[in-house]
């Protein structure tokens, strides 16, 4: 579950647990928390950069627009990693916060 209008710059998405259907019964979730570090380029343009995810970065015109960007990015680098067995657990939260 990925939460995304932005909150006063920050996208949180991270439950502790999830129901499975029983009400008694819950199940611990694989949560990932990912920073991005946002600046502006003599040019205007905006950098965005996952921490995390090494060569992570997009430009926009805006800083929204670079957010954005680099979270999709973010989201296509996991699905990669998944896709080829690389992901550490199995992942169903995900959320990124600017630092």
């Amino acid at each position: 579950m990925l939460n995304l209008p932005w909150n006063g710059g920050e996208c949180i998405a991270t439950p502790p647990a999830v129901a499975t259907g029983n009400p008694f019964v819950w199940r611990e979730v694989a949560a990932m928390k990912f920073t991005i570090e946002c600046e502006q380029e003599e040019d205007g343009r905006w950098l965005a950069e996952v921490i995390e995810l090494p060569g992570a970065l997009a430009y926009g015109q805006t800083r929204e627009e670079a957010l954005f960007r680099v979270q999709a990015l973010g989201l296509r680098v996991l699905a990669d990693r998944i896709e080829h067995g690389e992901a550490s657990s199995p992942l169903t939260s995900i959320s990124f916060a600017t630092a």
